[in-house]
């Protein structure tokens, strides 16, 4: 995955923070990360004879929801005490035991049985850590800061993604990163971003990935409306992108242009899977997630929905850049923009061409069984006449206007030094460094 200026920014900076709320449906998650402040989240409520702990306290809910999310329960833990300390008398109701630790529960590190079922952040960081240098944050979120990290070895740029161990039980989200995790390390496609690497240290969970410096925001915010021929460009390598991730099950849940990342050579990369998740064929969801002047109207109205609703997503993403502005603007809370989403209609300009107009409109359908939703959809489509869909002829030549518009971006500011990895990030500066 390459990240950049567009991840995890402060949403007053960007086109519109990430909004969550509602429960996912049975055995699923609902996600809090992304780009933003988080909305009401529910607990199901537990059936007779789920385990539950007999402590009661503001921190006890933390620490079931964490033994909950990585499947240990009380004997499991009474057994490895038990086959760890064979000599030792046991020490007796759990309940004593873990309010010793009521005080440590913010400073962690967490007892180290925790950090046993989290094998997606090994414990030991990767071989070649020495030779990282953080250079300074590249943006601040909700849910983590990304950091501008230095390969003193190859000489390369990298982004680390750390999140405070603290938010991961403040905000039950240790599904989400585990499911963040797993999507990445299944992705190998050129208009889709990969994972470089994952650990953790006594404060945070970290995740490497390569590093650019601009994002789609960026450059349409300088450049305003594109040309016809890179609406078309970025269309058909938005859409082999979607297309792959929903081959894998994956669900996006916040296509937008400040995840969307600029290679060297001006090509995409759809980054940040903070709001992603597996969805099986045939399955539904029920989290309202995304960002607001995103959201399909089925994600509005609480589901339920599924891998269709990021082509409505695509829709309004290439309207923006075809037109220069939104269709809609975001309106306070999923109610309101689900109402002006009802009763609004698109207003496609004029100067735009027939091919582009009805592919806007078979984007933006309400009813999703009549979506365009299908990579062969697009490869038939008027508008990508002639377009042809393959990664390696796509990025064959470089994106002309991308790199001259790179130019008039603002420059980047001087960095913040640090000493090592688990800082304290909250002394971080107001605004990010760009490069």
């Amino acid at each position: 995955m390459e990240l950049g200026v567009g991840l995890l920014n402060d949403a007053s900076q960007r086109g519109g923070p990430a909004y969550v709320t509602g429960t996912e449906g049975s055995g699923s998650w609902g996600a809090s990360g992304g780009m933003g402040v988080a909305g009401s989240r529910r607990s199901p409520p537990h059936k007779q004879g789920d385990s539950i702990l007999p402590i009661q306290g503001p921190w006890v809910g933390g620490w079931k929801r964490l033994l909950s999310g990585v499947g240990t329960t009380i004997t499991a833990l009474d057994q490895l005490w038990r086959q760890q300390n064979p000599q030792c008398p046991h020490p007796g109701p759990l309940e004593p035991a873990l309010q010793t630790v009521e005080k440590s529960l913010t400073e962690w590190p967490v007892p180290k049985f925790v950090a046993l079922f989290l094998p997606e952040f090994p414990i030991q960081p990767p071989q070649g850590q020495q030779q990282l240098k953080v250079l300074g944050f590249i943006a601040k979120g909700s849910f983590g800061t990304v950091l501008k990290v230095l390969h003193c070895g190859l000489g390369t740029l990298l982004a680390v993604k750390v999140v405070p161990k603290v938010e991961v039980l403040q905000q039950d989200s240790l599904r989400q990163c585990k499911e963040e995790v797993s999507i990445q390390r299944q992705i190998h496609h050129p208009f889709v971003s990969g994972l470089g690497g994952s650990w953790q240290g006594q404060r945070h969970l970290f995740t490497m990935y390569n590093y650019y410096s601009t994002d789609l925001y960026s450059l349409w915010a300088t450049v305003g409306c594109f040309a016809e021929s890179s609406v078309r460009l970025f269309g058909a390598e938005l859409a082999l992108g979607i297309g792959y991730l929903h081959d894998l099950g994956i669900v996006h849940r916040d296509l937008k242009m400040e995840n969307i990342l600029l290679d060297e050579r001006g090509h995409l990369k759809l980054t940040d899977f903070g709001l992603s998740r597996h969805l099986s064929q045939g399955g539904r969801a029920y989290t309202i997630c995304g960002t607001l002047q995103y959201m399909a109207p089925e994600v509005l109205r609480g589901g339920p929905y599924n891998h269709v609703a990021d082509w409505w997503s695509l829709g309004i993403l290439l309207f923006a850049l075809a037109a220069g502005k939104f269709p809609l603007q975001a309106e306070k809370d999923h109610v309101a923009m689900l109402t002006r989403v009802t009763h609004c209609a698109y207003e496609v300009p004029a100067s735009l061409s027939q091919g582009l107009s009805l592919l806007l409109q078979e984007l933006l359908c309400h009813n999703p069984l009549q979506r365009l939703r299908y990579l062969y959809h697009f490869q038939a489509h008027p508008f990508f006449r002639g377009m042809a869909f393959d990664p390696e002829l796509l990025q064959k030549q470089p994106v002309a206007f991308v790199l001259e518009a790179r130019a008039a971006l603002p420059a980047p500011e001087d960095t913040v030094l640090f000493q090592d990895f688990d800082c304290d990030l909250m002394s971080l500066p107001a605004h990010p460094c760009p490069a």
